[in-house]
This record gives C-alpha cells, sequence and structure tokens, in this order.
C-alpha cells in the first residue's frame, strides 16, 4: 500500500504531477593501511602505479588474502547502520572488462553479503521532517584502478594504485523523494562513517562516491524504469544530477516516449546527464563464487565485542545533547553533524550554560569559520578561549557587545581574553554613578523623545542603545536599564 505523497515533493509537468523515485549505492573507502586482499598500502597521492603488489596487479599464480581490519570495519559500519551482521558471508567474481580491471573481474559479494538490512534516520533541513531510508545491504568487494586520458593525444594511461583497495557499497532501498534528501541522506551517512572511522567520506579523492538511481511515476502508482547516474563525486552534484535526470525523464514521457534502463553520467559543467551504456543486470555479469576465497564466517561473541567499542554516535549524541544541555533540536543537529565540532562543543560546555555555548560556537565561530573557509580543527578560537569569553560574560565583566568584540580580537590576534579585557580596558562599567550621569545626559538631550516614550514604553531600546553608544558599549545593559526606567516613569 503506498503512503500518502507530499504534494511539496512533486515536480510539475506539461501533463500533471510527477515523484521522483531515488535509490542510492554508495561506494565508500574502508579506512585501512592495506588493500582488500593484497598488503599493498592505500595511501593517497602516491606516483602512478608505486602501492601495487602482483595480487592487485592479477600476476599468474597470486591469490588474494582478506584483510580482517577491513572486515571489522565492514563489521562496525553494519552495526552503525542498525543493521542485520550475516554471521557467514561468501565472496564472488563480477566479470566484466576494462582497462583497469586486471583480472577481467571484480571480487565482490553478491548474494550473501556481510551485512543485511539497517536504517538511517535522516533529518532533513529544508522540509523540517525527519525520515528513515532502509539499508538494503553493504557487501565489500575491490576497486579497480584509473584510465587517465588527458596526458597525451592519442593513448590513455592505466594507474592501478586503487586496484584491490578495499571499498563498502552501501545500497539503499528506494526510499527516497527529492534531491533534498538525497543530500541529507548521503551527508548523515558520511557522518556516521566519520564518527565510525571506517571512512573518511573525503569526495574530492574520490573515497566516496554515489551511483544514484532515479525513476519518475505519476503520484501512488508503480515504480517506473530507473536510469542510474554512475560515480557522482560530491553532495552538490547529487542534487543536481536527480534535478535534471528527473526533468529529463518527465519531458521523454510527456512526449509519448519510453524511458531506456540504461547507466548515465552527470556533466555539471553543461548541467546534463548523458548515456554512458545500456544498464546490465546481474546475468550480464556472470556472477559466481570466488574459487580462491573460503566463505568469510565469524561468531556472535566477534560482533559483540566490536559493539561495545563503537564510539557515541549521531542520533545518540543529538538525544543526549537535546536532554543533558537543553538543546534545541536544530542546535543539536549542527553541533553533531562532525564529532569534531561535538567534542568542541562539550569542552566548551563543560560546567557553562550549554545554550550558550552552543549559540556562541554556532552564531558566532562557525559563521566567522565559514567567511574564512575554515574548519573547526583550523579554528584559530580554542575551546578554553572561547569558555573564557563565556565565563567573562556571566562574571559581568564584560557586555554581550564587548564580547563580540573580544572574540573578533582572540579570532585575528590570539591571546588570553582576561588579559585582552585588562589591557585593553574593556571591562564593563559596573559603577552606577558612572552610568546614571550617561542616563542623564541623554534624557536631557531628547527632551522629545522622553515624552514619547513616557507614552510609548518600546522606545527605551532606543535610549538603551544610546546610552550604550555614549559609553562605549561598556556600560551594564541591566543597570542602563533600571536606571531609565526609573527616570523615565516607565514599569
Amino acid at each position: 500500500m503506498n503512503a500518502p505523497v507530499n504534494p511539496k515533493k512533486l515536480i510539475k509537468g506539461a501533463t500533471g504531477d510527477w515523484e521522483i523515485v531515488i535509490g542510492m549505492e554508495i561506494h565508500a573507502q574502508v579506512t585501512s593501511q592495506a588493500k582488500l586482499f593484497s598488503g599493498a598500502s592505500t595511501a593517497f597521492g602516491g606516483d602512478p602505479n608505486s602501492h601495487v603488489s602482483l595480487v592487485d596487479a592479477a600476476m599468474p599464480g597470486m591469490l588474494p588474502v582478506i584483510n580482517e581490519e577491513c572486515v571489522r570495519q565492514a563489521i562496525r559500519t553494519g552495526l552503525g547502520l542498525k543493521a542485520q551482521i550475516n554471521l557467514r558471508s561468501t565472496f564472488d567474481r563480477k566479470n566484466y572488462f576494462y582497462p583497469d580491471l586486471p583480472q577481467g573481474y571484480q571480487i565482490s559479494q553478491y548474494k550473501s553479503p556481510i551485512v543485511g538490512e539497517g536504517e538511517v534516520i535522516v533529518d532533513v533541513p529544508e522540509t523540517g521532517e525527519t525520515i528513515t531510508v532502509r539499508i538494503e545491504r553493504l557487501h565489500l568487494e575491490q576497486d579497480a584502478g584509473k584510465s587517465i586520458h588527458d596526458l597525451h593525444p592519442t593513448l590513455s594511461f592505466v594507474d592501478l594504485n586503487r586496484s584491490g583497495v578495499a571499498l563498502m557499497e552501501i545500497v539503499s532501498k528506494p526510499d527516497l523523494r527529492s534531491a533534498d534528501e538525497a543530500r541529507a541522506y548521503v551527508t548523515k551517512l558520511r557522518t556516521i562513517l566519520r564518527y565510525l572511522g571506517t571512512c573518511d567520506g573525503d569526495m574530492d579523492k574520490g573515497n566516496l562516491r554515489a551511483d544514484v538511481n532515479v525513476s519518475v511515476r505519476r503520484p501512488g502508482e508503480e515504480f517506473g524504469t530507473r536510469c542510474e547516474i554512475k560515480n557522482v563525486n560530491s553532495i552538490r552534484f547529487i542534487g543536481q544530477a536527480i534535478e535534471v535526470e528527473a526533468r529529463r525523464q518527465i519531458g521523454i514521457i510527456e512526449d509519448g516516449g519510453v524511458i531506456e534502463q540504461e547507466t548515465r553520467l552527470f556533466d555539471p559543467g553543461k548541467g546534463e546527464t548523458r548515456s554512458m551504456r545500456s544498464k546490465e543486470e546481474a546475468h550480464d555479469y556472470r556472477y559466481f563464487p570466488d574459487p580462491d576465497l573460503l566463505p568469510l564466517e565469524f561468531d556472535q561473541a566477534y560482533v559483540d565485542e566490536l559493539a561495545q567499542h563503537l564510539p557515541e554516535l549521531p542520533d545518540a549524541k543529538k538525544a543526549r545533547f537535546m536532554g543533558d544541555y537543553g538543546l534545541s533540536a536544530y542546535d543539536a543537529s549542527v553541533l553533531v553533524a562532525e564529532r569534531s565540532s561535538a567534542d568542541f562543543f562539550e569542552e566548551v560546555a563543560r560546567g557553562r550554560d550549554g545554550k550558550a555555548a552552543a549559540n556562541w560556537i554556532i552564531n558566532e565561530l562557525f559563521g566567522r569559520l565559514n567567511k574564512e573557509g575554515k574548519d573547526i580543527g583550523s579554528s584559530p578560537v580554542s575551546a578554553a578561549q572561547l569558555g573564557t569569553i563565556i565565563d567573562l560574560i556571566g562574571e559581568n565583566v564584560i557586555s554581550g557587545k564587548i564580547a563580540k568584540d573580544l572574540f573578533e580580537i582572540v579570532f585575528t590576534e590570539g591571546g588570553d581574553p582576561r588579559e585582552i579585557v585588562e589591557t585593553r580596558g574593556m571591562k564593563q562599567v559596573t559603577d552606577t554613578g558612572a552610568i546614571e550621569k550617561a542616563v542623564d545626559e541623554v534624557i536631557a538631550a531628547n527632551p522629545e523623545k522622553v515624552e514619547q516614550a513616557k507614552a510609548k514604553p518600546t522606545l527605551l531600546g532606543w535610549f538603551v542603545g544610546q546610552v550604550m553608544k555614549q559609553t562605549g558599549g561598556k556600560a551594564n545593559p541591566q543597570a542602563v536599564n533600571e536606571l531609565l526606567k526609573s527616570k523615565l516613569g516607565i514599569e
């Protein structure tokens, strides 16, 4: 039975509304020192063909040997996806010819993957919805090499450094219904992988890539014919590719055509998808069990041991931040999006007001870091420095306005916030005599405004601003408010 369709997710065509149906196959490079079936290095950026063993190059008689660390990483990822861990799985040969695939086949898992069904809970910022994306499977497989076509006018080159690198292919059910949902899903999945330490999620290096299956249908009807957009390597491009491909399919169907199942590539420069090849079915690959590899078997105790040492994952951390620190769902989501940001927040919030810490990090620090193109790991302001600024506000040593000036100084010049406040004379004025003098001067200079404020108490804010201006932002705002209310006769 089909769930009700959210009208906001529909695309308007010339002949009516259409719904996009999206399934994702994410290829995540396993974080490991060695490849899946050899001891060759997985380090990025080596000279071409410098990280290639005889196994990776498919030399005759060379046999694959499973890397246990890659198995452990796959199990840990499965646990992070709340998925079924299969205690017995098998490796198969997926046969196809490509110049950068020296064996003429890829060792993968077909009928018996290491991880079965799971789920990912995804917050979609654009709609405010929370959706559940079902995971169909996670299997281990080896990566191919890389063909290079732009170094010579008539020749292509092959670099086998990636050949044999361990990949986790994480396959979702067709549960996504918009480009926004797809982007949010990949973002959340990458966050989980980074928390677990099983993949660094670096899409610039090709360590996380997406194959996006897109089809369209009339709301409530059966699934349409899908096209697979291959190897999309950025979250922004994933969204663009889905929008473009959905429009292409709608146009063909509305013109009386039929969608051919095929594999396509997205060209971000031209903003279009183009045909790559007709989509292969499983039988086209002639899968059969790899005769060189025994079934992969382990017991539940092995899984339980790995489960005990998992870090706190984003969903659990978000719930704890909301419960322990009183944060909103939005603020908690922003802070747990990266493990480093969550750790930074906890250091700032320790022994302090959690909401104040969150506000300073999200609004001031993240805003300034984004402007500078920096991340939390390269923040010029440490958690200790930001914590001290918050302490100075709480101790009434500085006002909120002065705190922002102080933050800017610490960000650009560094230094101990307390010493900066002392040496630069930034302490707020708490001497009521000095504040009262400034209040009297502002009132005396603005007799018309005084009468207006008595009739319209909301004008009090204008007087506060004038007093703060006169004191260089150093007057205690609370004292200013109380004195003004008293002298203007405002309740």
